[in-house]
């Protein structure tokens, strides 16, 4: 069967930019070697987290995306422009369209390639699992890498030279990296850089990788952060498309520099309507319990606890079947002060709730106890469910609690100073039983 001659030459150019790719040592450098960087200095700092580096994958992966979309893309587009390959390919049999749809494919494939290689060398080096929802990465990559693409194609056609692509670079790969939510963790930013960061696509990407690695918080709410990459994309390659330049040397119209300022409307009309939606949520600042070393939660003494079934903090036991706790369970599921953003602090709640219901000697006190144990389990990653109880445990004065919850039909309120000390022991075990060093 003989081959479409525009398919033929499309797949021809599309292994000669690859190959072109590899030639190139700029865009080797800003495609993987930078990204590699990135990831030893996440593992350097986070590499006690358990599991390792997993809570910080999306963030890696952005910046090796944004390496190879915003550095290697427009690098090797500007680096054949100056040598004049493009002005030559415009003399081909070929529609333009294909040639750009075959250097955009080969992009992909080369920025894919980078990414895989992040994840095999956090799992291999480092014990990071390896994505929980493949299939939901591979679509949050492509629309990541298809927003990251149109800002190169932007860079490329507004850069004379390849040190203008460095420095146009630059001035979107800082801002993202440093108050963008990319290299700096939204938590720990200031709240004035926290709403600054809903401006900006970085944040998105993140927040649409990121949950393809928690095995149970998963994927949710994400229609819009995928639109808002999707919005910001489209426009800035509609822009680079417009103004790109074929020769070397030749200079953009300026009344064609106003399809710069669309594109980069794109980000404050993406930031208004998280605004107006009221997703432009800022965070809270980090939290201590996500200070919590494994090393602090190994010196912790599990000697001296009260029975199970003694009169103080007493814990039903693990065969409790839920259908007999009239209806406990589902609500205490559906108990809102568990599900805050702060897993901590949701935790701590839990836990609270065990602690009250044991001090009014309420009759379900023991079947408490052990629920709220199965909703730690069951709701939070294993890491976090370590941290917040060792939290609990080392610093029991931190963070608020709760003396009451007329939704669990829990209406006495003890003294707060009581529900700290009585939350101390709970957490002691639970904690306990999750490291395995009491057993029920």
């Amino acid at each position: 069967m003989r081959v479409h001659p525009n398919l033929s030459g499309w797949m021809r150019h599309l292994l000669l930019t690859v190959a072109l790719n590899f030639r190139n040592p700029q865009a080797i450098v800003y495609g993987y070697l930078v990204p590699v960087f990135f990831l030893v200095a996440f593992g350097s700092v986070f590499r006690t987290d358990s599991p390792p580096l997993q809570a910080h994958m999306g963030q890696i992966l952005t910046i090796t995306i944004l390496g190879g979309a915003c550095f290697g893309f427009p690098t090797a587009l500007v680096a054949e422009r100056e040598l004049g390959v493009w002005r030559r390919y415009r003399l081909l049999p070929i529609p333009i369209a294909w040639l750009v749809v075959s250097t955009m494919t080969a992009r992909v494939a080369i920025v894919a390639s980078a990414v895989m290689m992040q994840i095999a060398i956090a799992h291999a080096v480092y014990g990071t699992p390896v994505p929980a929802r493949p299939g939901t990465a591979a679509l949050a990559f492509l629309f990541v890498t298809a927003a990251f693409l149109g800002l190169g194609l932007l860079v490329a056609a507004l850069a004379d030279n390849v040190p203008a692509v460095q420095a146009l670079g630059q001035c979107l790969f800082l801002p993202m990296i440093m108050i963008g939510g990319v290299g700096v963790p939204l938590a720990v930013l200031p709240v004035w850089a926290q709403g600054l960061a809903g401006f900006m696509p970085g944040r998105y990407a993140v927040e649409v990788l990121q949950p393809c690695f928690d095995a149970i918080e998963g994927v949710r709410d994400v229609e819009f952060r995928l639109a808002a990459l999707a919005v910001i994309g489209l426009a800035a390659g509609i822009a680079g498309a417009k103004l790109f330049r074929w020769e070397a040397g030749r200079r953009i119209d300026r009344p064609a520099r106003w399809w710069v300022a669309a594109a980069m409307a794109s980000w404050g009309t993406v930031g208004a309507a998280a605004w107006q939606t009221g997703r432009l949520h800022t965070l809270p600042e980090a939290a201590a319990w996500m200070n919590i070393t494994e090393a602090q939660i190994e010196q912790i003494d599990f000697g001296g606890l009260p029975g199970d079934h003694d009169i103080v903090t007493p814990l039903a036991p693990a065969s409790l079947d839920p259908a007999q706790t009239g209806g406990l369970a589902n609500r205490l599921d559906l108990w809102q002060a568990g599900k805050l953003d702060d897993a901590g602090q949701s935790i701590r709640n839990l836990v609270s709730i065990a602690a009250v219901a044991d001090l009014c000697a309420d009759p379900r006190e023991p079947a408490i106890g052990r629920l709220v144990l199965r909703e730690i389990e069951g709701r939070f990653e294993p890491f976090m469910a370590r941290q917040a109880l060792a939290w609990i445990i080392l610093s029991p004065e931190d963070g608020r609690v709760l003396t009451k919850a007329p939704e669990l039909e829990l209406f006495r309120h003890p003294p707060e100073r009581v529900v700290r000390e009585r939350s101390v022991i709970y957490a002691k075990k639970y904690l306990g039983r999750l490291l395995g060093k009491i057993s029920d």
